[in-house]
């Protein structure tokens, strides 16, 4: 009989400056609970098989184009970064950047040369499939446009290992909102899915409001959490405020990955939002990767440099 697992060990997280692996569904399923449908109940969704061992990276917020005293080395941080990933002994089974792969500029000309340049850097990874979410300095100015003629859709379906993903998108609306649009279309993605099985969820904001005085969070999001709600097994996976945070909202868990370029400062450390500076002395300049390990029951985690070097662990207790 498969043994059941809990959410934490359901997706287990590794991060890498922005990039995060993510193992799980390894030797486990979620409990499934029988119930006996009465008469005039709508169709119930298909329940979904069980899940398959897979991993998969997170990168986030590359800022390809940017240019400033907060990363001088812009302009080899991405490159390394796919390096570090084809290095990888065991392949990933496919990379999803969730936002801001450029840095935002008025020019439509350079935003479209930009993510050109950005998309043949990524076209090196060593992987099966790569996936691609918008981030506000990719798609505000233009509701997408240059967005979609280089990556596709800015919001989609897919399957994977048994898993179902939804990448939405709350960055093309300059007011940073989802819109009542593809919240019917999430509405009616959600229908499809077994809510007893993962769901996986993929955004470039926050959805819940973790610092609305500095854009971190998404106008609507609350109307994407409550949707979300009626699913007990979800996992958020987002970027924008260039640092690791864990939330929990209900029975959804939230994961924002470090940025591939800087990091920030911690939510409501100061009055206003600002990158940390650059520090030549520092080991990891807060874009290294971890590793995030829950399959004893607790969160074993090891931060690394961009090299590979270990420089901080630790277990948190689940």
């Amino acid at each position: 009989m498969r043994r059941t697992c809990s959410r934490r060990e359901l997706l287990q997280l590794m991060s890498i400056g922005g990039v995060v692996f993510s193992t799980g569904l390894s030797g486990c399923a979620p409990e499934m609970r029988e119930t006996v449908p009465k008469a005039g109940d709508p169709p119930r969704p298909t329940p979904s098989p069980a899940p398959s061992p897979f991993y998969f990276v997170q990168v986030s917020d590359t800022h390809w184009g940017y240019s400033g005293p907060n990363n001088p080395e812009a302009d080899v941080t991405l490159g390394h970064a796919v390096a570090a990933i084809n290095a990888v002994e065991h392949k990933p089974d496919f990379v999803v950047f969730t936002g801001d792969l450029t840095h935002m500029t008025s020019d439509s000309a350079v935003r479209r040369a930009r993510m050109k340049e950005f998309k043949e850097i990524v076209g090196k990874l060593q992987v099966p499939s790569i996936r691609f979410l918008p981030g506000e300095h990719d798609a505000s100015l233009d509701a997408g446009d240059a967005y979609r003629e280089l990556f596709g859709e800015t919001h989609y379906v897919f399957d994977h290992g048994g898993v179902h993903f939804i990448a939405l998108d709350n960055v093309s609306d300059a007011s940073g909102a989802i819109g009542d649009a593809q919240l019917d279309w999430l509405k009616t993605e959600l229908a499809k899915i077994d809510p007893a099985a993962p769901l996986v969820v993929f955004a470039h904001r926050p959805l819940f409001p973790l610092a609305p005085e500095w854009e971190w969070a998404t106008k609507d999001g609350d109307k994407a959490i409550d949707l979300l709600s009626s699913h007990s097994h979800v996992t958020v996976f987002y970027g924008h405020i260039h640092q690791a945070h864990h939330h929990v909202t209900g029975n959804i868990h939230h994961h924002a990955a470090r940025s591939l370029i800087f990091p920030n400062i911690a939510p409501g450390s100061a009055p206003k939002k600002a990158a940390v500076p650059w520090d030549p002395a520092s080991p990891d300049h807060g874009i290294g990767f971890r590793t995030v390990d829950s399959e004893t029951g607790a969160f074993a985690w090891e931060d690394r440099a961009a090299d590979g070097k270990r420089v901080d662990s630790g277990t948190d207790a689940s």
